[in-house]
């Protein structure tokens, strides 16, 4: 994605000693970054203050991640907001969830619109409280024009879900005779997933210091570089996102060959 250069360096204006603009090569950006956001309940009790409160700060710092990825040149910037099995979390909590969402993205939307970025969700929606689910169709039907970067919610999502739901689709479609069984190959099994048409994250960061998958793009991430921080989500900004560019930038990736 072209960027606006002007608006790029007044964004990374200020920069703290140890990470700067000019330590990112901005014609190797990964085409799709990937966020497991992490630490929301733990920042707010740090300091003593109910774990809700970390829900909404988190919000402040998914609204840098969308603009940093703007600013970087991102085709696409995806995000676990919430998993299939979040919902074993207290009812109290799920709910504020849940009308965060909502809320969130209402208020958002004139930001997308101001940086052409188009909304797609991961996930079974259908699960979802009416007044969110229709929040969500509203931000997608807003936003379909759209032809800046990709912005995905992965909401109600598990990957395992994920591959069955497309091995059932796939197996429903041969029964049918619409598939050959013989022609199922890993693209076409890519397409019935919820990240068809996207390329791969090439690079997946995750907050708070946690060190496992936790269900999320299974197959997705199969080469995808992973980078882990232990700042926790609310403080991820945008300088933190800079040193996973650089430290991505840093990798060799080889796909299995020899260098």
């Amino acid at each position: 994605m072209l960027i606006n250069q002007e608006k790029t360096t007044a964004y990374f204006a200020d920069a703290p000693a140890d990470i700067a603009l000019s330590d990112v090569d901005l014609t190797r950006v990964p085409r799709h970054v990937s966020i497991i956001m992490d630490g929301n309940g733990r920042w707010a009790q740090a300091r003593g203050l109910d774990r809700s409160q970390g829900h909404v700060a988190g919000v402040d710092a998914l609204r840098e991640a969308v603009t940093t990825s703007v600013r970087l040149g991102l085709d696409v910037l995806s995000v676990y907001a919430f998993s299939t099995e979040n919902w074993k979390r207290p009812q109290r909590e799920v709910n504020l969830l849940m009308h965060l969402f909502a809320t969130t993205l209402v208020k958002e939307l004139p930001l997308f619109h101001q940086e052409n970025v188009r909304l797609r969700f991961f996930g079974d929606l259908t699960a979802l409280p009416k007044e969110t689910f229709d929040v969500f169709r509203q931000g997608l039907d807003e936003t379909a024009d759209h032809d800046g970067m990709t912005f995905a919610l992965a909401v109600n999502y598990g990957s395992r879900a994920e591959i069955v739901r497309a091995a059932r689709d796939l197996a429903a479609q041969a029964v049918a005779g619409e598939v050959d069984p013989a022609s199922i190959d890993a693209d076409l099994f890519a397409s019935q997933l919820y990240t068809e048409g996207l390329p791969d994250p090439e690079l997946l960061i995750r907050t708070s210091g946690e060190l496992r998958l936790s269900n999320y793009l299974l197959w997705q991430l199969a080469y995808t570089e992973f980078y882990v921080t232990d700042t926790f989500w609310p403080d991820f900004d945008k300088w933190e996102f800079l040193r996973a560019i650089a430290a991505f930038q840093g990798r060799s990736r080889r796909f299995g060959g020899v260098v």
